[in-house]
């Protein structure tokens, strides 16, 4: 992947897009496992992408005079 800033919504998109490209089944193997490789290195930026925004979320939730975390249902 390049050094470019991804979004969350942008990575699922290319994650779908890979999904679909190997699903067809017309890659070599050696294209499935570069598309492979490509896709999991998308889900580890995607899945620090949540944890990040989950922390934010928590952070705006946070109660500054107690310090405790109000979490709504």
């Amino acid at each position: 992947m390049t050094g470019e800033k991804l979004t969350f919504e942008v990575g699922l998109e290319k994650l779908e897009k890979l999904i679909a490209g190997l699903e067809q089944g017309d890659l070599t193997l050696e294209e499935s496992l570069q598309k492979f490789k490509e896709g999991m290195e998308l889900t580890r930026q995607c899945r620090k992408l949540l944890t990040d925004a989950e922390y934010r979320v928590e952070m705006i939730l946070q109660d500054g005079e107690t310090g405790e975390v109000k979490l709504q249902e």
